[in-house]
């Protein structure tokens, strides 16, 4: 395998295994819009839906996230900067039965100063205060000329129950990147607000750097169906200029190959049931790459193998001829119809995992050219 493509899958694997360690689930990186943040809420909604949660702190989850992703769409407007660090930042994580949030956006550094004391007023302040201050805040409507960001952030900690933790991170001599972390308590007392709390946001700052680095755009983190593949896709909608129905269609047809050879490449093995697949998407020049993983048996390993070796030998005009496989082989026309829409050979790879799985990652690229 080629040595570059092989970097690539084993980076993609590395990702996976340190989201995994943080229970990181979902990782948006880009432009807001009303679209994109509707579908980052219908992906968020669904998979809280299979949390065993009480209604109650689904509920709290849902509307801290709708406040952060408003707060993030306010500020994204501020700066005339087009480098990658001015895309917005959405993270959703849980961990120890806790969600934790955590928004990124770039800032003008004459900002750092007010938001810093505001957060920090609003850390002081106990339930009954911080409900005091925000209708004081309403009523006197001057602490922000962002049409709310200043109310926004009280709002959260409202919701929460929680303090806000928070940081800036040195970009330019203009501008910094301000990261804000919560976790929405599941009743009214406040979490301890201790070192594991902003170790957590540190982690994610971290990763934040290795995707701005291979200019990833989604990362997820979870167990695959339609709908989070559909819902994924729409957050591409709008950022990356993919809205005419025919590369609408390439994207929908390749996620839906990819999906099918991750539902019949799998089977429940030993120590991996609870484990989840990932998938990012990624841009460069105009081309986006597709990377799914999820966990393989070992049995399983050389029917895949021999389907993706088959069809990536084959040269385009036979592609075009006929389809190879008859219409019971789902997975070998998977693994076809990715090879015909992707226009290029796939590449894969397996990671070992323990003594009877791998971890399966497979690879294709669409050009928007």
């Amino acid at each position: 395998m080629n040595k570059i493509i092989d970097n690539k899958l084993a980076f993609a694997f590395i990702l996976f295994k340190a989201m995994q360690k943080d229970n990181l689930s979902y990782i948006y990186r880009g432009r807001f819009t009303q679209n994109i943040t509707d579908h980052i809420l219908y992906l968020a909604e669904d998979n809280l839906e299979k949390e065993e949660q009480s209604s109650k702190i689904k509920k709290r989850v849902y509307s801290i996230m709708v406040e952060c992703l408003q707060n993030i769409t306010r500020h994204q407007d501020d700066t005339n900067d087009n480098s990658v660090e001015n895309l917005g930042l959405f993270v959703i994580q849980k961990k120890d039965e806790k969600y934790y949030i955590t928004t990124g956006n770039l800032i003008e550094k004459k900002n750092i100063e007010n938001i810093s004391t505001l957060i920090k007023k609003i850390n002081s302040l106990e339930k009954e205060e911080l409900k005091n201050y925000y209708k004081e805040v309403l009523d006197a409507g001057s602490l922000s000329n962002k049409g709310g960001a200043g109310l926004g952030l009280i709002d959260m900690a409202r919701k929460s129950g929680n303090k806000l933790s928070y940081i800036f991170k040195d970009i330019s001599d203009e501008f910094s990147y301000f990261y804000l972390h919560t976790i929405p308590t599941l009743d009214n007392s406040t979490e301890e607000f201790d070192n594991k709390y902003d170790e957590s946001l540190k982690n994610i700052i971290d990763i934040h750097s290795i995707i701005n680095e291979e200019n990833i755009l989604i990362i997820f983190n979870g167990f695959f169906n339609q709908e989070s593949f559909i819902n994924l896709l729409g957050t591409l909608d709008g950022q990356t200029g993919i809205s005419q129905s025919e590369k609408k269609e390439v994207f929908y047809i390749t996620i839906d190959s990819l999906q099918n050879i991750v539902k019949l490449s799998e089977e429940k093995c030993s120590g991996n049931n609870d484990i989840p697949g990932v998938i990012l998407i990624s841009e460069k020049n105009n081309e986006y790459l597709f990377t799914v993983g999820n966990f393989i048996c070992n049995s399983n390993i050389d029917k895949v193998k021999q389907k993706l070796e088959y069809v990536n030998q084959l040269e385009e005009v036979q592609l075009s001829e006929k389809r190879i496989f008859d219409d019971n082989d789902k997975l070998g026309n998977a693994v076809f119809d990715m090879r015909i829409k992707g226009k290029t050979k796939i590449n894969y790879n397996f990671f070992k995992f323990d003594e009877k799985s791998h971890f399966f990652l497979i690879q294709t690229s669409v050009s928007m050219s």
